[in-house]
C-alpha cells in the first residue's frame, strides 16, 4: 500500500475499525467526519501521503480546530480520531512513529456538581412520614445517604452488618471493592435504629442481609430509590433537577463549606484520586468568598 494516498489510508482505517471493533454505523460516521478535517488540512498543506503527518501537522491540526470554534471536548474527540489513524499507520508501517502521541489533549472543564442548600436538605430529610413503616424506612435511607455521602448503589446494597450503631460507623464497599469507614451523626443513627427495630425486624426474612428492604422483602433497586427521592423533593416544592447523587454532592459541598479537610472528604467519599474531590473546592471557595464579602468590614 506504499503508493496509496492519504484518502485511501483513511478509508482503510475506517474499514479496519468497522471490521475489527464492530463499531455502530453512527460512530463510524462520526469517525469519518472527524477524519474529514484531517484530510481538509492535508489538502491545504499539500500533504498527499502519510509521511506528511508529523508533529508540525498535528500542532497545526489542533490550531485549525481552535480557529473553527470547536470546544475542548469536541477537539479532544477529533484528536482521539487522529490518534487512532496514526496508530494504524504505524502498525501498517506507513509511518515510523506516532506524531500524535506527544500532542497534549485539549483540557475539558469538568462540570461543577450541582447541590442542594442546607435548608433544602433539611426539608428533604424531614419529608417522610415517621408514623408509617415506609416513612420510617425512607427517612432512615435519606438520613444515612446524606450523613455518610453514599452512592445510591452503596446505599441500596448496604448489608445490615456494615452499620455499627454503637460506634456510629458505616463500613462501605465502594468502587472496585474498596472498603472505607465513614462516621455518621446521632440523627442518622437514631433514624436507622428506629427503622431496624420498628420496621425491618417485622419484614426481614432469614435470607435478607441488606439493611434496607422493600415491602415485599429483598433490596430496593437504584431506580426505586431514585423515584422515591424525586417524589419527596417534589412534595416539598424542590423543582430543580434532583437525583440520589445530588445528596452525595451536597454532603461533600456542605462539609467543605464548613471547613472540613479535603483529604478527609476524599476518604469519606471513597475517591481514589483527590482530583475528583477537588472539584468541590470551587463550590466551597465561592461560598467562602460570599461569606467574606457579606461579613468583612472591607469586603
Amino acid at each position: 500500500m506504499g503508493d496509496v494516498d492519504l484518502h485511501g489510508w483513511v478509508d482503510a482505517y475506517l474499514d479496519h475499525v468497522r471490521i475489527e471493533r464492530g463499531l455502530a454505523s453512527n460512530t463510524l460516521q462520526a469517525y469519518a467526519r472527524d477524519l474529514g478535517k484531517v484530510l481538509q488540512l492535508a489538502e491545504q498543506k499539500g500533504v498527499e501521503g502519510p509521511s506528511g503527518i508529523d508533529l508540525v501537522f498535528v500542532d497545526e491540526y489542533l490550531v485549525m480546530l481552535g480557529r473553527q470554534g470547536l470546544g475542548a471536548r469536541s477537539a479532544a474527540r477529533h484528536l482521539s480520531a487522529l490518534r487512532g489513524l496514526c496508530k494504524f499507520l504505524v502498525r501498517e508501517r506507513a509511518i515510523e512513529s506516532d506524531p500524535s502521541a506527544l500532542a497534549e489533549r485539549p483540557r475539558t472543564r469538568r462540570a461543577l456538581p450541582s447541590w442542594l442548600t442546607f435548608e433544602e436538605v433539611e426539608s428533604l430529610l424531614a419529608a417522610p412520614d415517621p408514623t408509617t413503616a415506609r416513612g420510617l424506612r425512607d427517612r432512615a435511607m435519606l438520613q444515612l445517604m446524606y450523613a455518610a455521602g453514599l452512592r445510591v448503589s452503596e446505599l441500596v446494597g448496604l448489608p445490615l452488618a456494615s452499620v455499627d450503631l454503637r460506634r456510629g460507623l458505616v463500613s462501605v464497599s465502594g468502587k472496585g471493592g474498596k472498603q472505607r469507614l465513614v462516621p455518621i451523626g446521632e440523627v442518622a443513627m437514631k433514624a436507622v435504629e428506629q427503622y431496624v427495630q420498628g420496621v425491618r425486624v417485622l419484614t426481614a426474612g432469614p435470607r435478607d442481609t441488606v439493611l434496607f428492604l422493600s415491602p415485599r422483602g429483598g433490596p430496593l433497586t437504584r431506580q426505586g430509590f431514585w423515584k422515591l427521592i424525586v417524589r419527596y423533593a417534589r412534595g416539598i416544592g424542590i423543582i430543580k433537577p434532583i437525583s440520589p447523587h445530588k445528596l452525595r454532592h451536597s454532603f461533600a459541598t456542605h462539609l467543605l463549606q464548613n471547613g472540613a479537610d479535603l483529604r478527609a472528604v476524599q476518604a469519606m467519599l471513597g475517591h481514589a484520586d483527590i482530583a475528583t474531590t477537588e472539584i468541590y473546592t470551587h463550590v466551597a471557595d465561592d461560598h467562602v468568598k460570599r461569606m467574606h464579602h457579606k461579613s468583612h468590614p472591607r469586603g
